[in-house]
């Protein structure tokens, strides 16, 4: 049975190396997963539990773009993240098998309406609109764990127009990727194609029409996308 429209594409991820690609189902996205960044934000980095929100899998930008600055917001922010792709379905994880469910990790930004979001929580509102936008979800394309492994330790950084402005290691992550990946999966369940976006350092800051972002993770990637003027 057809659609009664025509319906775009399935979004979908490069995969380093191959002629085929990952398609992306649903992304989540960690809050407040590295304790600077919790600090700068004005919360306790208090090893509390973790949250999630989400982000439409056609926010996918694919390396190298130019990106149309969004609408509405005055203030845009750039957060680098390592990302997390799921090759398995699962619920329930136990921390110790759930890297069995990845089948690979690329290097994202969470771009966010940070006015939006602001005036929203502010107003007890939930502030999906301050993170699920347009083009928020830059990302490379994938490694597989057989190109990479798992990565728990390496420098992740972001410059703007050349200069860092993020900066931290994989390592300081409040909730590792097999814990959250854990405790995710308690709450919903994991389906292939999933993609999890890990938390972002400290340094969180605007980003305006003209500027070039340069993101890195270690061992995983590098991620570059300008705005346009």
């Amino acid at each position: 049975m057809g659609h009664a429209i025509n319906f775009r594409p399935t979004p979908a991820l490069a995969i380093a190396e191959s002629n085929q690609t990952f398609p992306v189902g649903r992304i989540y996205c960690v809050g407040r997963n590295y304790a600077e960044h919790a600090r700068e934000m004005g919360h306790d980095p208090e090893r509390e539990p973790p949250f999630f929100f989400m982000k439409p899998a056609d926010a996918i930008v694919h390396n190298g773009a130019t990106i149309a600055y969004p609408q509405v917001t005055k203030d845009l922010h750039h957060e680098i993240e390592m990302v997390v792709a799921i090759g398995k379905d699962g619920a329930n994880i136990p921390v110790e098998k759930a890297l069995d469910h990845v089948f690979g990790y690329g290097v994202g930004l969470d771009m966010t309406r940070r006015d939006l979001q602001g005036e929203a929580k502010k107003m007890g509102r939930p502030w999906e609109m301050g993170k699920a936008f347009d083009n928020s979800a830059p990302c490379t394309a994938l490694k597989t764990i057989a190109m990479v492994g798992h990565p728990a330790k390496g420098a992740i950084w972001l410059k703007v127009n050349g200069k860092v402005v993020q900066k931290g290691d994989l390592s300081e992550m409040i909730w590792n990727v097999p814990e959250t990946i854990s405790y995710l999966s308690n709450l919903i369940t994991l389906r292939a194609g999933d993609v999890i976006m890990s938390g972002t350092p400290a340094g969180v800051g605007p980003v305006k029409a003209g500027d070039k972002l340069e993101g890195h993770v270690d061992g995983v990637g590098d991620l570059m996308v300008s705005y346009t003027k």
